[in-house]
């Protein structure tokens, strides 16, 4: 069996959609590979790969080649008990031996290690563990853990500003003396050859020390036999440049341009330095996320010297399963747990988006990063470091964020050609200029030559790629982290458009409309045993069942302190009901279907089973010896909440439906209750997901809402798989996108949220080809010159991501 590995990989220099296209090609032909997806908005690939077939090291070299980096970190820290040389060797491999370790230096001397890492894929937290395991101890050098990824990040924008800095002191001046010279302000001095080799050198630096940049991009580009947004501005700003270089040294007669050149490529920089700034702001969402963990965590464990448990207070990446942990009023939980002792109540509105506190008490379960309010709570690790629910809501959050929504395949297409369309009009509006444009008039400034070349320079700056490869990613990454900090959580962006499309709602009703806490309402016998007979021996045979109704028979027995035999021969028909054998007596617990099924006398027991199933009970037959002896009338209350979800999503126009595999009488009762439009009743588990298959085949897109255990199938099967889970329980392997409050009210939210971001999406792609589509035939007819496109081409990326950025208001 092929050992399939998947890792997530931060890149570095990517610009538009083209860039994202040559990576994701270059990484598809190294042997080994079956995915790559590479997101622009989060600068991630995310690669599967044969790990007998590749290696980590491979799959970075391929992305360099193309061009492009890998972000890394290096972690420098201090190791105690190093004894010799040998053990620093030792240590050194086996930190090498760890998947996104690139490379490890141990020192011996100095006591100290630096390890070279990929942040996506490895820790600093993990490294240290690992140097646990390896019998040493790791102290981090230098305070606090740093964030690697956001480090690289940080440092590009850094270089960014220098080289927009350079290119402003240079530009500026240039073109403010170019500009006053034009319009005779400066008198014939600034005719002299000397301004022109004075604007040769301003020009030269912004063209080869702050464009340099597009050489080395526009070059790595067309060596993978592709072109991107560097090979424009390259060949823009060069023909501009290189045409002024001429006129200078008298090779060609003619005007200056090169502000235009320094222009270009200052703007440009001023754009990408912007978007950079406003993309950062794109992953917010995440950093709260990552900023609600705890630093410390208090713990009792036994101490060095003497005995017994001493509280002690450490980072919270130390703490392990089993501990026990205390939290005090005001005080964050640090990881996922059990309580043991105490009461208080707990503030999850950061991870659930429910505002009110929760009461917790023992045998309650926490969750990390949310908040005491009161009481002095003491509680049992349940799941630390990457189990914890917060853990698993970021990772869910990247990778939602990672994946490639539909819509965005018509921008990848198109980008694949866009650049060598591009060049091609460009060419094309040269020779149109140069060879059929209007005679010019003998006081003209410029000549034919001149005026194709700057119409043909705009043509190439004007075009914008990024805008098309940004158009999506931004507000995906935008969407899904709003989305979590409501406590809804997209599995990925498909889910995330899908659902605003959504046009029926399926609600499982046990756990989504109604509690999923049934209770005993009535018990009604039918003449050979008491009421107590009746329960005592149904709650026996129930003993132990994870069935709602069995429970809640259970439950009752128990509460009048009957005592229960243990049964003998326990079987169970799925949907139908129970038998085994109870004090020498059998004893059949189900619904009427099973009772005709196995044909037991029914002693005109329908019409006492009517009467309760109009009422919104649910009825369970008794049978004794073949004979039907009792029934046990079983409600479910409904959620509090319920109606006033289902009457939010009727504004919406969807229509709802109930899906149950209670009788058609109580589920009609419950629908009325909540103004539920249509019920399926009576459908067996194994029977959801045909009845979710009949509506989308009517032409439905529906939205499945269950509790994501039982109703697995159905979830699969619908157009969009909604979880009702709690905070606790994140990662539902069914749904595609998961309520963690467990409230109804949050299915609306999700529509409206995927409909608010389905929107964004489509005015960036509007804005990008509308952008392109007009303003590209407007320069190829002499409409716009170079530094006024070179202004529209930085801007229109910026548009993109700031409307993007928008979706971050939205409640």
């Amino acid at each position: 069996m092929a050992d399939t590995k998947q890792i997530t990989l931060p890149v570095t220099g990517m610009t538009c959609a083209n860039c994202v296209a040559t990576v994701e090609r270059n990484l598809k032909r190294l042997n080994g590979v079956s995915s790559a997806v590479v997101n622009l908005s989060s600068e991630r690939a995310t690669i599967e790969f044969n790990g007998e077939l590749l290696a980590l090291p491979d799959i970075i070299a391929r992305v360099e080649r193309a061009g492009y980096g890998v972000a890394t970190g290096e972690a420098d820290l201090v190791i105690k008990r190093l004894a010799d040389d040998n053990d620093a060797r030792r240590l050194e491999k086996a930190l090498l031996k760890l998947n996104g370790v690139l490379d490890a230096q141990v020192t011996i001397a100095t006591e100290k290690a630096r390890v070279k890492y990929i942040p996506t894929i490895i820790s600093q937290t993990e490294i240290r563990r690992a140097i646990s395991a390896a019998g040493f101890e790791a102290l981090v050098f230098g305070g606090e853990t740093e964030d690697a990824e956001a480090k690289a990040r940080e440092n590009e924008i850094h270089e960014q500003k220098i080289l927009l800095t350079i290119g402003l002191i240079f530009t500026i001046p240039l073109f403010v003396f170019s500009m006053a010279r034009d319009f005779g302000l400066l008198g014939s001095w600034a005719f002299a050859n000397w301004t022109q080799y004075a604007m040769l050198d301003l020009a030269t630096v912004v063209q080869f020390i702050v464009g340099w940049q597009y050489y080395v991009g526009a070059y790595k580009s067309l060596r993978n036999r592709t072109a991107n947004m560097d090979v424009l501005i390259a060949m823009g700003s060069s023909v501009a440049y290189f045409y002024s270089m001429a006129v200078t040294f008298h090779i060609i007669p003619g005007m200056v341009y090169f502000e235009t050149s320094a222009v270009i490529i200052t703007l440009i920089r001023l754009g990408k330095f912007l978007e950079a700034k406003a993309k950062g702001r794109t992953s917010e969402a995440i950093k709260k996320l990552m900023g609600l963990r705890a630093k410390t965590a208090r713990v009792l464990r036994a101490s060095e010297i003497g005995s017994g448990l001493k509280e002690q207070e450490i980072p919270v990446d130390d703490v392990r399963v089993g501990d026990f942990v205390l939290v005090r009023p005001g005080e964050k939980i640090p990881v996922d747990g059990v309580v043991v002792e105490g009461r208080s109540a707990v503030d999850e509105a950061m991870i659930t988006g429910e505002s009110l506190p929760v009461e917790k008490g023992p045998g309650d379960t926490l969750i990390g990063a949310t908040l005491n309010k009161l009481g002095l709570l003491k509680f049992e690790a349940t799941k630390v470091g990457k189990e914890t629910a917060l853990a698993q809501i970021i990772r869910l959050v990247e990778d939602a964020q990672g994946s490639k929504a539909p819509i965005q395949k018509l921008a990848d297409m198109v980008s694949n050609y866009f650049v060598p369309a591009v060049i091609g009009i460009a060419a094309l509006t040269f020779i149109a200029w140069y060879f059929f444009g209007p005679v010019l008039p003998e006081s003209a400034v410029n000549d034919e030559f001149t005026r194709a070349l700057i119409n043909m320079v705009a043509v190439l700056v004007i075009a914008c790629p990024c805008a098309m490869g940004l158009a999506t990613p931004t507000a995906v990454m935008v969407g899904t982290g709003k989305g979590a900090e409501m406590g809804i959580l997209f599995r990925n962006s498909e889910a995330l458009e899908q659902a605003g499309n959504t046009t029926v709602v399926v609600l499982d009703k046990t756990g989504t409309v109604t509690k999923g806490q049934p209770a005993v309402t009535d018990i009604v016998t039918l003449g050979h045993y008491s009421s107590e007979d009746i329960l005592r021996l149904a709650a026996s045979v129930e003993k132990g069942s994870e069935h709602p109704l069995g429970e809640a028979i259970w439950a009752e027995a128990t509460n009048h302190g009957i005592n229960l035999v243990e049964p003998n021969g326990f079987q169970a028909e799925a949907g139908h009901g129970v038998f085994a054998e109870v004090s020498g007596l059998k004893v059949t617990v189900g619904n009427l279907r099973m009772m005709k099924a196995h044909s037991f006398s029914l002693a005109g027991v329908e019409e006492v089973i009517e009467k309760l199933q109009s009422e919104a009970k649910t009825t369970m037959l008794v049978a004794i010896e073949e004979q039907v002896e009792g029934v046990i009338a079983v409600a479910d209350t409904l959620k509090e909440g319920s109606k006033a979800a289902i009457a939010e999503l009727h504004k919406m126009g969807l229509t709802v439906v109930m899906i149950t595999g209670d009788n058609q009488k109580t589920a009609n009762a419950i629908a009325r209750q909540v103004g539920i439009d249509s019920v399926l009743a009576e459908v067996l588990p194994d029977g959801k997901a045909a009845e979710i298959k009949k509506l989308q085949e009517a032409g439905a897109v529906v939205a499945m809402v269950g509790d994501g255990v039982n109703d697995a199938p159905a979830l699969a099967q619908a157009d969009v798989g909604l979880a009702i889970g709690t905070g606790a329980d994140v990662a539902m392997a069914a749904a595609q996108v998961t309520l963690i409050s467990g409230e109804l009210q949050g299915v609306a939210r999700a529509i409206r949220l995927s409909k608010k971001t389905l929107s964004t999406i489509k005015q960036n792609l509007f804005w990008a080809f509308f952008y392109n589509v007009i303003l590209i035939p407007a320069a190829a007819l002499g409409y716009l010159i170079p530094m006024l496109a070179a202004g529209a081409m930085a801007f229109s990326s910026v548009f993109v991501v700031s409307n993007s950025l928008r979706l971050r208001k939205y409640a």
